[in-house]
């Protein structure tokens, strides 16, 4: 039993790997278990389980009412930018963290060089405001691919062998004022990710351009955050981790992407309408102490869907960009970006949830017992992967060990069950053939007479019956002893079952006795098969022990249904008289 289970073991491992390596199956794992990553984020997110989000993140939304209230009041979109000079003067009168725009100030045809410069101004006096451009792969006939200041590049040494970070190069770049760029560090990039089936779940840290990494606006301001601001030079260990100084690091995926953890529809930052900020800043409301931006986070974005910044997340369909980046910001400064489990981990919980599969089956004698034991184990390890991703923010694989816990589950049924009809077959054969001759036994022999006699009533059929033994056995026995009587005795059987017809049955009946029931044959049928018997036995030499070799005869007694009687004790009777008379009248002839 051991034996097997481990032969099956191996199968089932080699099944394993072979399956990780193909290509196909591991696209397919990856669109599957991503969504059950959604599930699992949507879920967390309105449980008790919900992360809460940072309270000192700050959205100043310019939501569809603040979109109206800008082409009503200064008769164009985009907002001049020196109304976003303004309003960043106000705010930085109460001292905040930061200022990011999740905006790109790029040249308007409709903007002053005043207001332009206005803004730039603004850059160039507060060294906590940033902004952002955006890389593509635009066409150089088109756009020129500008060289980005050294300034804004950081330096990675990359000492993992499973991460690259050229994943994602870009050939083009949309700058923005020349102003700003000239005037400030603070800027990043603000592409994002989306999967194959449009879901974003993954920011990049740093995007290739020109042979060299920039960050990603999120991360910048995150690094600022943490009191890391001039940090340049940054290290990914062995374990693909991104080393930010003692006690942070990013955890990466193969790609040098960060997979996002979700606050949800129910745990969204604080958001203020542009207008009435806008209105509080040109004094037109007197209260404005419901505005609080100290030592705040304020992030400047899109919420109105008519601005075509809407992503789709996995735990809303509708989520405005500035949400995404502000959520990626939440996550690198609280440490709560998600882990994805490494590949040898996800090999051993396949490999676990397998073995024990397969182990349950084996050795749990009811199918029912070990079933409910199995969907238990399954059931137990979803609640896992939920409770893990809550308290430990990792990302431990779902659907691979279920699947792979599946085909287990179907291959060790397979084999439970083709062990049983073997073991079946086995015992049947024990109770039905004779153990000397491997001719069936005489039990065998009784049950198919009294069926063939019930099939040849009901469908008016014939069959016949052979009884013959061994001439003058009992001398042979005393004369060679009773090895060469059991090998002759085992050689005879092994001719006749190769001279007569598949559908014959070859009987031990007792002793030196052996039957044969022939279906839908007549008598004369029958009569010419033991001729044919009688002969061959007759021709042929019969190896004994010692190395010697003998001739022996058979006498056979034929009987017929109907002719003979139509019940199994008549035609034995018939037969076995017939086979007295032939020994009587010489031996080695039929009767």
């Amino acid at each position: 039993m051991l034996k097997k289970f481990i032969f099956w073991i191996f199968i089932i491992v080699l099944f394993l790997f072979l399956g990780l390596k193909d290509e196909y199956s591991e696209s397919f794992f990856e669109s599957m278990e991503n969504k059950t990553f959604d599930i699992r984020q949507s879920v967390l997110s309105s449980s008790r389980f919900a992360k809460p989000h940072n309270k000192d993140i700050v959205i100043i939304a310019i939501d569809d009412a603040s979109y109206e209230y800008v082409l009503d009041k200064y008769g164009e979109w985009p907002l001049r930018r020196d109304i976003y000079a303004k309003i960043t003067r106000y705010i930085e009168q109460q001292k905040p963290k930061s200022i990011a725009y999740d905006l790109m100030f790029v040249k308007s045809m409709r903007s002053t060089p005043q207001a332009d410069n206005a803004l730039v101004q603004v850059f160039k006096d507060f060294d906590n405001v940033y902004t952002a451009i955006n890389l593509d792969y635009q066409e150089e006939n088109l756009r020129d691919a500008v060289e980005l200041d050294d300034k804004f590049a950081i330096n990675i040494r990359n000492n993992s062998k499973n991460i690259d970070l050229d994943y994602f190069e870009y050939s083009n770049c949309r700058v923005i004022l020349d102003g700003i760029m000239n005037a400030t560090n603070n800027i990043g990039v603000i592409n994002v990710l989306r999967g194959n089936d449009g879901i974003l779940r993954q920011m990049p840290l740093v995007y290739k351009y020109k042979g060299k990494y920039y960050p990603q606006l999120g991360f910048k301001v995150a690094l600022d955050a943490l009191g890391l601001k001039d940090k340049k030079d940054f290290v990914i260990d062995k374990r693909g981790d991104l080393i930010l100084d003692d006690t942070h690091k990013i955890p990466l995926s193969p790609d040098g992407t960060t997979v996002l953890n979700w606050y949800g529809p129910g745990q969204t930052f604080t958001n203020i309408p542009l207008h009435e900020l806008i209105n509080a800043v040109e004094g037109n409301k007197t209260d404005n102490k419901k505005f609080n931006f100290h030592n705040k986070i304020v992030y400047f974005g899109a919420t109105a869907s008519s601005l075509f910044d809407i992503k789709t997340v996995p735990v809303d369909k509708v989520y405005p960009g500035v949400e995404v980046q502000t959520t990626y910001v939440n996550n690198l400064t609280d440490g709560t970006l998600i882990k994805r489990a490494t590949k040898p981990i996800k090999i051993i919980i396949d490999i676990i949830l397998v073995l024990l599969t397969i182990s349950v089956l084996l050795f749990i004698g009811s199918m029912t017992v070990a079933t409910s034991i199995i969907i238990a184990t399954v059931i137990g390890y979803i609640a896992l992967t939920y409770f893990v991703m809550a308290k430990f923010n990792l990302w431990l694989p779902l659907i691979s060990p279920i699947l792979y816990a599946l085909s287990g589950y179907i291959i060790a049924v397979i084999y439970k069950y083709l062990t049983k009809s073997r073991d079946f077959d086995k015992q049947y054969k024990l109770a039905t053939t004779d153990g000397l001759t491997d001719l069936y036994n005489h039990r065998y022999f009784q049950e198919q007479m009294l069926m063939q006699c019930q099939n040849a009533e009901r469908y008016e059929n014939v069959f016949s019956l052979i009884i013959l033994d061994i001439d003058f056995f009992k001398k042979f026995n005393d004369n060679f002893g009773h090895q060469s009587g059991d090998a002759v005795l085992r050689q005879v059987s092994s001719i006749l079952k190769k001279n007569v017809r598949s559908t014959d049955i070859v009987c031990r009946y007792g002793g030196e006795e052996i039957s044969i029931i022939l279906p839908n044959s007549n008598n004369d049928e029958a009569i010419n098969t033991a001729q044919k018997l009688c002969n061959i036995v007759a021709e042929n030499k019969f190896k004994l022990s010692n190395n010697r070799e003998s001739n022996v005869t058979i006498s056979l007694g034929v009987s017929t249904y109907k002719a003979d009687g139509t019940t199994p004790a008549e035609i034995i009777e018939a037969a076995d008289k017939r086979l007295y008379n032939a020994k009587n009248n010489g031996r080695n002839r039929v009767n």
